[in-house]
């Protein structure tokens, strides 16, 4: 069976094992509401679609708001959800309204992770691709962090994917096989081994 949850990474620590020290980043959820389940037939891809986290209903786009009230119009009382995101998989015996909480993972367990990068701004070659730089002898003034030549004289133009300067981070990052260390049910926080993607109060996408 497919486990998926969403998250809010908290920030890194470390936990002790026996006689090893363990580093850990803490993912805090939630209960997570399904909030669609897409299928073949009608959307072409199966998928579903879950909620997570909670904002003021006014700052919720008039779209997203129906599209939540559907599900408010049936038995399930679902709060105004901040974020949305879908996980893609086959089959499944979930329903619009049910809740996913932390519980359905254990210790052991290896999971994918997705996140988005911390952004970093406008940076340098050095910084954003790693270029050592320019020689630092004399007759180098100024010169010490710059890209060099970025061409011939043909064809007189800069070649498409050329390393340059440019905003840096702010990607989504997919991190493979991480390692559940310890799943608290009573405080919904999962420690991953290792780091993941993000600043603290980045939304974290657990897929197992």
């Amino acid at each position: 069976m497919a486990k998926f949850i969403l998250g809010k990474k908290l920030g890194m620590t470390q936990v002790f094992k026996e006689d090893k020290v363990i580093p850990v980043t803490l993912i805090e959820s939630g209960t997570n509401f399904i909030t669609q389940i897409k299928t073949n037939d009608k959307d072409s891809y199966s998928a579903v679609q879950i909620g997570f986290g909670e904002r003021k209903e006014k700052n919720i786009k008039k779209p997203q708001r129906g599209h939540l009230a559907k599900i408010q119009n049936t038995k399930y009382k679902i709060p105004p959800l901040r974020w949305l995101r879908e996980f893609r998989l086959g089959d499944t015996e979930l329903k619009s309204g049910d809740e996913i909480n932390v519980s359905i993972f254990a210790p052991g367990d290896k999971v994918n992770i997705v996140a988005i990068s911390k952004g970093k701004g406008f940076q340098g070659v050095v910084k954003r691709h790693g270029f050592h730089g320019g020689p630092k002898s004399h007759g180098q003034k100024d010169r010490h962090r710059a890209p060099g030549s970025i061409g011939s004289s043909f064809p007189e133009h800069v070649m498409k994917g050329k390393k340059m300067s440019g905003r840096m981070g702010g990607d989504r990052v997919t991190v493979k096989n991480l390692e559940i260390i310890e799943v608290d049910s009573e405080n919904n926080l999962i420690s991953l081994k290792g780091a993941v993607p993000g600043r603290r109060g980045t939304l974290v996408m657990i897929n197992g």
